[in-house]
């Protein structure tokens, strides 16, 4: 049985180490491990967000073509992330790598701790929604049934993410 493709968006994020290379290799890895990346953000400078006492974020949304589950997908990235050296010690802390599951088709998955999809947060951080807008305006939310350019334009964040 041929299970159907899913376009799917991921938030990679760095602030430590190389940055940049960093996120350049988790892509690869995802695009080797999931799925087809269709579509890639710029790279974004952001404040570090819920601990400020921190390196800034580089920041880039990708979007992907796959036929895992939502759930296949949280394993991959997080294997990614540890491959990459990844260490949970700190909530919000400085990390090498960072990898969010944004939206998956249009899906709403809630599994309590584990995955929630859409990413239960993306409507308040403007760090996510900027790169997001960039590849996917129109894209509808699943739950609050608007496009992610005009959840960005009713957003009430004054976080410092600067286009570079």
């Amino acid at each position: 049985m041929q299970l159907d493709s899913k376009n799917v968006y991921l938030l990679l994020g760095s602030n430590l180490g190389d940055r940049e290379k960093l996120l350049t290799t988790a892509i690869v890895q995802i695009e080797n491990e999931i799925g087809d990346v269709f579509s890639r953000s710029s790279l974004y400078e952001t404040a570090a967000w819920g601990k400020a006492d921190q390196p800034s974020f580089l920041n880039v949304a990708i979007g992907l073509s796959t036929v895992l589950s939502p759930m296949d997908v949280l394993q991959k990235v997080l294997k990614i992330e540890e491959n990459l050296g990844r260490i949970r010690e700190e909530k919000w802390g400085a990390r090498l790598i960072d990898i969010d599951l944004i939206l998956f088709g249009d899906l709403i998955v809630d599994s309590g701790t584990t995955l929630q999809i859409p990413h239960p947060h993306m409507q308040d951080r403007k760090f996510v929604l900027m790169p997001l807008a960039e590849i996917a305006a129109d894209v509808i939310h699943p739950v609050f049934h608007k496009s992610v350019s005009e959840i960005l334009g009713i957003l009430d964040d004054n976080l410092t993410v600067t286009k570079i």
